[in-house]
This record gives structure tokens, sequence and C-alpha cells, in this order.
């Protein structure tokens, strides 16, 4: 915060505010887009568990493994440049989702998104602390930027919803795919509004910072193919399970990747993250919670979005209002955040909101998931208070996870420790879909396996049918019936089977479909369930391990406190974006 900004060119001073304020609004709807559609990506690509996981996780990976050198890109070369870079591949990665005619190519959509929105994210808010020199107005700066960036999250899944219901063209007779699915109006209006922001930073004002930066090219690389490796093994387990040599393979080379990572930003002059904070113990603690609890917050987002459009079948409008309810308490409540980070213990503040997270999760998990309302199933509307609950949860714990850890560390360290917990923070973020799909999944196979072979044996099928079934997971038959079935009698054929004899068993496996799709859906709940209680007690560890961190027993200097109020107050908004 101490470093050198150079001004650069003439600009205008209004473009450079209303440019930065719009692609951080850009980014937080694409950002927010996946975990509002999540459900309805299941149905309309007829995705594997794997599949859907990759489509949910890869924005955020793409957000998470560049975090820390896009800033240092943006002061090295020239903020400005890299909003137009930004505003570009948010474009790229929009309309190629709104294409997407399959889940691998809306999985690369994913990642350009995220690369997009990774770099929107840090480079708007610099661009407007640059020309806002003076600590306390900086910090009046942040907080509307904040405003900004909450006003996308609310928007994303009021959009998501607004579009799926009043856009989408059916299919010309019943069953038949949608003629156009209204999601993908919610892209190409996300990609239209990059537009708008790459035309008005055309003239907004330059800035750097380059004196004395160097990019950690070796860190950078470790650390980014390192984590897309275990993301990568935690993805396929969900289908091939963590045995798999795949898996194990990938898992063995992310975490010789992540150690050599270590290694060298021991070894660096200027490292991607300074280990030296971990040596603090008040600042690991709060390290560790900002992966654990923000896990929790994603993880109860991601099943609510499958379990509610997915397998309750419920409208993508339904979700985009419970999503409302999850975000729309960050937005409300920004000032009496603010209040209560400067005028209570920021701990306290931290530890009460990974517990409003925790209630929500443990209520959550006592649903009954995975059977349509219509037949039975938990309204959608019982979802509201406890997605409250989380909404409130998550808006206490935005902006104190940063305040307490730049509260633990000397005043010349606040800007490498705030930067450092929002990594920590994202990479729980990207953790929250990725391990909670393969609790799912994983769970909900294992449940299934059983009822599905009684299933398929009460049906007439022979033992070699029933065991050619029995791999398959439940979302499958629950996504994409018609490919299981086509499969089967595929394999039914080329091993010889007789014609007469394939199709008595697909009439007899299609007769059994509503009481397998029963079970799969109900297995799935069970697994969500899971996620649920998983993240109810990540929540709970989490605010457990609060009530270690220790206050910073040395008083800071006026011009810490003047620096430590705008990391406050960047702090708060920073979370905001999930």
């Amino acid at each position: 915060m101490s470093q050198t900004i150079s001004l650069q060119g003439r600009g205008s001073v209004r473009a450079t505010f209303v440019a930065a304020y719009s692609a951080v609004t850009l980014a937080q709807i694409t950002n927010a887009l996946p975990g509002a559609l999540s459900g309805t990506f299941a149905v309309e690509f007829h995705t594997s568990g794997a599949g859907l996981t990759w489509i949910a996780g890869m924005f955020l990976m793409g957000i998470v493994v560049f975090e820390l050198s896009w800033g240092l890109l943006g002061d090295m070369f020239g903020r400005k440049k890299l909003l137009y870079v930004g505003a570009v591949v948010s474009i790229v990665g929009s309309v190629m989702a709104a294409m997407a005619p399959t889940t691998g190519v809306m999985i690369v959509a994913q990642a350009i998104g995220g690369i997009g929105a990774g770099i929107l994210f840090p480079i708007s808010l610099s661009m407007i602390a640059a020309i806002t020199p003076d600590h306390r107005a900086r910090a009046k700066v942040i907080a509307t930027w904040a405003g900004f960036l909450s006003l996308g999250a609310v928007i994303s899944p009021m959009l998501a919803g607004f579009t799926a219901q009043f856009f989408t063209v059916p299919g010309s007779a019943p069953g038949a795919p949608n003629a156009f699915s209204g999601w993908r109006a919610a892209y190409l209006l996300a990609a239209a509004v990059a537009v708008v922001v790459l035309l008005i930073a055309v003239r907004a004002k330059d800035s750097a910072a380059a004196e004395g930066r160097k990019l950690d090219l070796p860190g950078q690389l470790t650390l980014a193919v390192g984590l897309i490796a275990v993301l990568y093994a935690t993805v396929t387990a969900v289908d091939a399970g963590f045995g798999s040599a795949q898996v194990v393979a990938s898992y063995i080379a992310g975490g010789v990747l992540l150690v050599a990572f270590v290694v060298i930003e021991s070894r660096t002059a200027q490292p991607l993250i300074h280990l030296s904070l971990f040596k603090n113990r008040s600042y690991s603690i709060t390290g560790i919670v900002a992966v654990t609890g923000m896990f929790a917050f994603l993880g109860i987002c991601f099943s609510t979005s499958v379990a509610v459009s997915g397998l309750a079948l419920a409208e993508t409008w339904k979700v985009g209002v419970l999503f409302v309810f999850i975000q729309g308490p960050a937005f409300a409540f920004i000032p009496v955040v603010g209040w209560l980070i400067h005028h209570v213990a920021p701990r306290w503040v931290l530890t009460a909101g990974f517990a409003f997270m925790a209630v929500s999760g443990f209520w959550l998990s006592t649903f009954a998931l995975g059977t349509p309302e219509t037949f039975g199933g938990t309204p959608w509307t019982a979802f509201i208070p406890p997605l409250l609950l989380l909404g409130i949860g998550f808006a206490l714990t935005v902006g104190s996870v940063t305040a307490v850890a730049i509260n633990t560390v000397a005043a010349q360290q606040i800007g490498m420790a705030s930067a450092t917990t929002n990594l920590l923070r994202d990479l729980g973020f990207a953790l929250g879909p990725v391990i909670g799909s393969a609790i799912a999944f994983g769970i909900g196979a294992t449940v299934f396996a059983g009822p599905l072979a009684g299933s398929l044996g009460a049906a007439g099928l022979p033992a070699d049918a029933v065991a050619g079934l029995a791999h398959v997971p439940p979302l499958g038959f629950l996504s994409g019936w018609d490919g299981v079935v086509a499969q089967f009698s595929g394999q039914a054929a080329a091993s010889g089977a007789p014609a007469q004899a394939v199709d008595g068993m697909v009439k007899a496996l299609v007769a059994a479909k509503p009481h397998i799709q029963g079970v799969a859906g109900t297995s799935l709940g069970q697994g969500f369930q899971a996620v649920y209680l998983s993240a109810g007690i990540a929540a709970t560890v989490s605010a457990v391990l609060t009530l270690f961190i220790s206050a910073r027993s040395s008083a800071p200097t006026p011009d810490a406190i003047a620096e430590t109020t705008e990391a406050s107050a960047e702090a708060a908004v920073q979370d905001l974006r999930r």
C-alpha cells in the first residue's frame, strides 16, 4: 500500500469509475450464474456427476489459479490493458456458454469465463484505488465497488430464472429438447454487458505500479498445475472412484507440484504467497477457516441448486429466488457489517457468521431430497428459512475473515496477508462443488446399487444384463435415460442377443423406469443430505477454531490504522463475489 502508483494518459475519472463498477458487476453475474443453473445443466446436457462438477468448479478454478498474478501484471503493464483483456475474455466465455451444445464445450466456456472474471475482479478494484489516494476516501470507494459487486450477485440468479422462464422455446413434440433454452439468453446478455464495459474502458484513466514488481513464474506454474491436477483427481473420482489409477496418479502429481510450489516460495525473493505469515498461529487459523468456512457456504449453494432443480425438477426461476435469499443479505447488510467490524471484535462477527452457516447446513440435512414436490417431495419454499440463515452467515463472514487476518499481523504485512487470505478463501469456494459432488454422487451411487439390482431383477432382466447396468450412476438414469437405454440395447445386440430378446429387455427396462428413477432420486437425495451435513460440520469447526484466534497485541501506528481501515473495507467486499 505504500507503493508508488503512476497515472498514465489523460482519460476520464468518471469513465474509470463507471468502467470499474460495470466490470465488477459483470464479473459477479457470470461468476454466480453456474451456481444458479447447476440443476438446469444436469437436465440440459444429460451430464454425469463428474461433468456437472467440472461445470461448477472450472469457473472458480479459473479465478483461483491466477488470482495473485493478474493484479501484479496490471501493476507492471497497465491496469487499463488488463481490463480490456478481461472484458474480451468474458465476451468469449459468455458467448461460448450461450452456444454450448455439450458438457465439454460448457466446461471450456466456464474455464474461459473464470479467467475473464479473475482478471476483472482485482483490476477493477485497483483502477479506482489508484485514482483515490486518500485512505478514507478510498475506503468509501471500495464500499461503493462492493455495492456493485453485491448487485451482480443479486441480479445473476434473477437473470437466470427470468430468462429460463420467458425465453425458452419448447421442442415441437412432448419430451423433445427445447428449440431454445432460455438460460442461454442470460449469457448473451452478459456478453453484451462485457461489450459495454470494453467501450467505456476506452475513456478510462490508466495506472500502474511496476516499481520493484516481478512475476513469480515458477511459483505461478506449479501452483496452477498442482491445483488443477488435484481438482482433476477429485472430479474424476466422482465417477471412476478414488481407487482409480488416473485418480491416484493425478493426486500424486498434484501433491508433488504443490510441494514444489512451497519450496519455490520459500526461496524466491518476491513470492506469490509469503509463507512466513503462517508462523503466526492466529493467522494460520484464519487461513484454515477461510477454506473450511467458504467450502461450507458453496457446498450448500451447489447442493441446493442440484437438489431443487435437478432432482426436485423445480423451475429455474424458483432456484433464482432461493439464491436471492442467499446473496441478498450480503448486499443489504453492507453498512451493518461494516459497523460491526469496526465496533465489535471482528473475530466474534466471524464466529457468529460461521454459526449461522452451521445451523443452515444441519437444518437442510434434515430435508427429504430427491423427490419432485408434485410427488410429495419437500416444497421449494421450505428452503427459504435455512438459506436466509446461510445468507446472513455469509454476510457476517465476508468482511470479517480478512479483517481478522490483517489484525493478527504486523502493519507492514497487511497487504500480503489480505491477498493470501483472499486466495485461501477462493480456494474454499472452489472446493465446495468439487468435494460436495464427490460426497453426494459417491454416497448416492453406493445407496443406489442395491435397490437398482432389485428393480432390474424384479423386471425380469437376466443377471448379465443387471451386471451391465449396475455401473450406471443414479444421475445417469435421471438426466440421461434415453442414452442409458440406447447404450444397453446396443451392447446387448453386440453380444449376440437375438433382436426379440433385446426388445423384450428394453421393454422391461422402460416399464421399470418410474421405480428406478424414483430410487435414483432418493439415493442422490441422501448423498446431498450428507453434503449439507458435511457443510454444517465444516462451519461448526470453523466457528470453534475462531475462538482460538487471539487479538493483535501491539498497538498500530496512525499510518497503520489508516491502511488497516482501507484494507478492512477491501476485505469486507472481496468474498461477496461468491
